[in-house]
């Protein structure tokens, strides 16, 4: 995750995972998780030896997951520091900018960050002062999707898909899209593609449970 990107409402529950969760959303929690810590920094030495072990099976989110187990067994952790921040840093933009607002509206700080703000008051959350990207970044909203599915943020029935269709799904298949065809690395090629396989699960599970 994003260390440090939330404050109250997270925080006060300790990060910890509500009794109540099933195994399902435990899991739905851990790929946002894992999505949002590989886009919101470089890997470090030990994330990629965790990554490393996925192997995957024959569904498409298995067949992804081994993908990009293959890819860190073979990356490079420099080739990977440089690959990060010329697509989403680099000097003066990135190659792509994983914003809500820059992918709806072709500009930032725009009205889906207000959207996105507003949310995060009414479901009590704070970003940290540690945290310097705005709250439309989509590592920080997939962290919000994970705190949501895994109970560490409080939610009434119904937010948590909620929050899906109006911050990820309008763009961030779009994004990954992008992420999968421009990367110069197989490895955050391999990270744009199981975003993309991931969301479109999480928009026909939601659609079924409306």
């Amino acid at each position: 995750m994003l260390s440090g990107a939330f404050g109250r409402n997270v925080a006060e529950r300790g990060g910890g995972v509500a009794a109540t969760v099933d195994e399902v959303d435990l899991l739905r929690s851990r790929q946002y998780d894992l999505l949002a810590t590989l886009l919101g920094r470089v890997p470090c030495g030990r994330v990629l030896g965790q990554i490393s072990a996925l192997d995957g099976d024959a569904t498409p989110l298995g067949r992804a997951l081994g993908r990009l187990g293959a890819a860190a067994r073979e990356a490079e952790p420099a080739v990977l520091e440089r690959d990060h921040f010329e697509t989403f840093i680099g000097v003066g933009r990135g190659r792509l900018l994983p914003y809500a607002s820059y992918y709806l509206t072709g500009f930032l700080n725009e009205r889906p960050l207000a959207r996105v703000r507003a949310d995060f008051d009414a479901l009590g959350i704070e970003r940290s002062d540690a945290v310097s990207e705005p709250e439309d970044h989509v590592a920080i909203l997939l962290e919000v999707m994970a705190a949501l599915a895994s109970g560490r943020v409080e939610a009434e029935p119904g937010v948590e898909a909620r929050f899906f269709a109006q911050h990820l799904q309008p763009w961030a298949g779009r994004f990954f899209a992008d992420l999968a065809r421009e990367a110069e690395t197989d490895f955050y090629r391999a990270v744009g593609a199981l975003g993309q396989v991931f969301l479109e699960i999480e928009a026909e599970a939601f659609a079924l449970d409306t």
